[in-house]
């Protein structure tokens, strides 16, 4: 097991390295306690392509929260059959079942850090429990928080995280995704350019950030995976986000 300090050396001679290397040097040293979460949005479409070439088996998570379109459930099928994925829905804990239901419409927008909470990040904590390592596909260059994450980030309770495409722009996934002629999300033509639950996506301008339809105004541009409300564990970590 590499220490915090090999794991901080290792992360920084990553930088250089292309996504391939770090996904085959994760699964290799890892398998078979890894994971990988998509949304299967356009922009997720290089990384699932990449586990499909270097160990199509890996499992992947996909966080079923309700309240995504049609379009993302019929896609996410598709890509998974066609590829061969081995995904896995995660849903919220049954507990939240009457909570959920008695405002099923209105708590995306009168509460959507907790709405958050308790369909992504919830769900994700307890899936990743018997896990050594979680693959993402975060970027630097999509939001601040981002910007600050480093490739390998080892967690308080010892599970690793990986991001690959850390290092990428958005030139880069458009590059490979003309390469190797990749399927688009069905919304990304009418503008989706990142495609979330279905109430708090809407479609941006050409020119806009490819993020700023995510809770347009709202003043939140993370669900809270890949933010201190992930670490912690009880609904307190709504707070963080507030």
């Amino acid at each position: 097991m590499l220490t915090p300090l090999e794991i901080e050396e290792l992360s920084t001679s990553f930088e250089s390295s292309p996504p391939q290397e770090i996904l085959t040097w994760a699964i290799e040293n890892y398998w078979p306690q890894i994971a990988l979460s998509s949304s299967f949005h356009t922009q997720s479409m290089p990384l699932l392509h990449m586990i499909s070439q270097i160990r199509r088996d890996t499992l992947i998570f996909f966080l079923d929260t309700g309240y995504h379109f049609w379009e993302t459930l019929i896609f996410r099928e598709k890509v998974a059959s066609e590829w061969k994925l081995n995904v896995l829905d995660l849903y919220r804990d049954a507990r939240w079942d009457t909570f959920v239901r008695g405002q099923v419409r209105t708590l995306p927008l009168d509460d959507p850090n907790l709405c958050c909470f308790i369909h992504k990040v919830q769900p994700m904590q307890k899936a990743l429990r018997d896990m050594r390592a979680w693959i993402s596909g975060i970027r630097r260059d999509q939001t601040t928080a981002r910007a600050r994450a480093k490739i390998l980030e080892l967690q308080d309770d010892g599970l690793l995280k990986v991001n690959p495409m850390l290092n990428w722009t958005k030139a880069d996934v458009q590059r490979y995704m003309e390469e190797h002629r990749l399927p688009t999300h069905p919304l990304f033509e009418k503008g989706y350019r990142s495609v979330g639950c279905a109430p708090c996506t809407t479609a941006v301008g050409v020119a806009d950030d490819e993020r700023a339809g995510r809770w347009r105004g709202r003043g939140k541009t993370e669900c809270g995976l890949h933010t201190e409300m992930f670490v912690k564990k009880d609904a307190r970590a709504i707070e963080t986000m507030r």
